[in-house]
């Protein structure tokens, strides 16, 4: 049973980019991201400002690192993605979201001093190759003398910010609980957003826009990470990674039966080619090791 609460996170999240599409038209970029951390800030501020301010001398030492975080995770990441909605589909934002593990592949010789194997080369290569051929609708050529468009360069920017988000999160290893720290993040992140949204030309809530800001302020924001760090004390990181790959395949279910897209040969090719080269780099895939052929070379003429 522990097993379905990082599924249902996963489906949360995919529901959360299907959210990013059907705010566009209905509410500015920056409103809602604006709206959804306010109103997940008012919901966890019961249970949890009384601990940060129990801790309030920890978190000044480590204020400007969660100004980071904040700005990272919180400000940019989600910013980026409604602003991409406008011109990128949901299918292809779920596909392109889920090359994360890539750019924090990358990124942590830089920032971690940490060496990616060969079987991470070969996976972030099937994946870029994958990528290449969503971001293009299946014409590399197009890729070539075209270049992407501006939705794409966004959900990709955005996604190199969560995996730098991550990677930094990992590498300062803060003394300060998760759910702690995740709330003055939230804090930092929505003092980023407050000029973006006071600038906006509305930011009116409407019947339109109000579920949207709900589900992404409580169930994306506030419920989703609930469930997906109660299942990761019970059953650890590495059984759990896993599920976040459940994620483009929820929100591209759920962009067919909501939002009415259709998929193109070009979403199976390019994002079966993403996933797999994810799951070469996180290890799921077993690679053959140097020497193995032959070891067993030497095995059958022994016999």
């Amino acid at each position: 049973m522990i097993y379905l609460l990082p599924m249902l996170a996963a489906l949360i999240w995919a529901g959360s980019t299907v959210v990013n599409r059907l705010a566009v038209g209905a509410i500015e970029p920056a409103a809602i991201s604006f709206y959804r951390w306010l109103l997940a800030l008012l919901v966890l501020s019961p249970w949890l400002l009384p601990k940060v301010w129990k801790q309030r001398c920890l978190i000044r030492r480590h204020f400007w690192q969660l100004c980071v975080l904040g700005v990272l995770g919180m400000a940019l990441y989600q910013s980026l993605a409604y602003f991409a909605a406008h011109t990128v589909s949901a299918t292809s934002m779920g596909l392109i979201l889920g090359t994360m593990p890539l750019p924090t592949t990358l990124l942590a010789l830089p920032l971690m001093g940490v060496r990616p194997s060969r079987s991470a080369w070969l996976g972030c290569l099937l994946s870029f190759f994958g990528l290449a051929l969503l971001i293009s609708a299946g014409q590399l050529s197009r890729l070539w003398l075209e270049g992407m468009g501006l939705g794409e360069f966004l959900m990709l920017m955005a996604s190199l910010s969560y995996a730098v988000y991550c990677l930094l999160l990992k590498r300062w290893q803060l003394p300060i609980a998760t759910w702690e720290s995740l709330y003055v993040q939230v804090f930092c992140g929505l003092a980023v957003l407050l000029p973006a949204f006071l600038l906006s030309p509305s930011v009116q809530l409407t019947a339109q826009s109000l579920p949207l800001v709900v589900y992404a302020g409580l169930f994306a924001s506030a419920l989703a990470p609930g469930l997906w760090n109660h299942a990761l004390g019970v059953v650890g990181a590495e059984r759990i990674a896993v599920f976040m790959n459940l994620t483009p395949l929820f929100t591209g279910l759920l962009a067919v039966l909501l939002l009415g897209e259709e998929l193109h040969s070009y979403h199976a090719m390019g994002g079966g080619l993403i996933l797999f080269g994810i799951a070469v780099v996180q290890g799921l895939v077993p690679m053959p090791r140097r020497g193995a052929r032959a070891t067993d070379g030497l095995r059958r003429s022994d016999t």
